[in-house]
């Protein structure tokens, strides 16, 4: 029995943690054993996705898997293309630099800032009253 040529990644984004299998087929993104346009119902998310498969002209030349745990929407669609640009990697690693002229290769780093004591939230004071 022949092996199947399957090339994985992980990405995050705030709380979110993508695993993306890419596998040679063409071209199904299945979220969370859903296609994509049902697990991303905002287009913007949906694009966000897209972009390296999109960026390398490798749309059509992959089947996506990936489970998605954590975090919002927008942040689960930027943890998921972070893992498809790297699962690109493994699969060609000369798309390397135009993926990371282009962004993709490199994680956000923002996070959501803790709750300090004496405040009502991370910036936000409670109001001063002075009588």
């Amino acid at each position: 029995m022949e092996e199947l040529v399957k090339f994985t990644a992980i990405g995050r984004r705030k709380e979110a943690i993508a695993r993306v299998t890419l596998i040679p087929g063409k071209g199904t993104i299945i979220v969370n054993e859903q296609p994509y346009e049902k697990y991303f119902l905002r287009e913007t998310d949906q694009i966000i996705l897209k972009q390296p498969l999109l960026l390398t002209s490798n749309s059509d030349k992959f089947d996506v898997r990936a489970n998605i745990v954590g975090g919002g929407l927008t942040g689960q669609a930027g943890a998921l293309r972070l893992a498809i640009a790297r699962a690109l990697i493994v699969s060609q690693p000369e798309l390397k630099d135009s993926l990371r002229k282009n962004g993709f290769l490199t994680r956000d780093p923002r996070a959501k800032e803790r709750k300090k004591y004496g405040q009502k939230g991370a910036r936000k004071r409670f109001q001063w009253t002075k009588r």
